[in-house]
């Protein structure tokens, strides 16, 4: 089983899947610096769906969560890995772009589960699909929660980036399509 614990591993491949797995928290940190603020909504327009989606599906479930793990205790911890708007450290987790956040994890699992190995177009667009679901649902929870309002929290935090998201799905999929087998058959 290749996303088993890297204690199991040879050196050589536990250092591998390391290094993987850092290498991914720092794609999704440095996807969270390109980031537009919106007017009339407290989520910013950013790099890191893609991102995740590329994680996940590049580095595979068990790797792919672990790297967003990673990423988010990093974050919690007060580096700089997140949005340059908003609070910092483990307070964004409480705010309102801490749903989208916390999703991040299930999402690269999803997507590195439903596309294996990335032979199959509509297979992969489909793991890419359910991660940005995903994604969105943790962001509308969240905002739901703070704000009350399930029509309010898809004004703020779906809508706007419907446009985006499609976008960012396309480009996952042209990404992964080439890359995605030869990369997991590495780790």
């Amino acid at each position: 089983m290749r996303d088993s614990s890297l204690a199991l591993a040879p050196a050589h491949v536990a250092l591998r899947r390391t290094a993987a797995v850092v290498l991914g928290a720092t794609l999704v940190a440095a996807a969270a610096q390109i980031s537009i603020p919106l007017p009339g909504t407290p989520v910013p327009m950013t790099l890191q769906p893609l991102a995740v989606l590329l994680v996940g599906g590049l580095l595979g479930p068990g790797l792919g969560s672990s790297a967003l793990i990673l990423y988010l205790a990093l974050g919690a911890a007060g580096l700089p890995v997140f949005t340059p708007y908003g609070v910092p450290g483990l307070a964004r987790l409480l705010g309102p772009t801490g749903g989208y956040l916390l999703a991040y994890p299930v999402a690269a699992f999803a997507v590195g589960k439903v596309a294996p190995d990335g032979r199959r177009l509509g297979r992969l667009a489909l793991a890419v699909l359910t991660g940005l679901l995903l994604i969105h649902l943790g962001g509308l929870a969240q905002l739901l929660i703070l704000t009350g309002s399930a029509g309010l929290a898809l004004r703020l935090g779906t809508l706007p980036f419907i446009l985006g998201d499609l976008l960012k799905l396309g480009i996952a999929v042209l990404i992964l399509k080439p890359t995605l087998t030869p990369l997991r058959a590495r780790l």
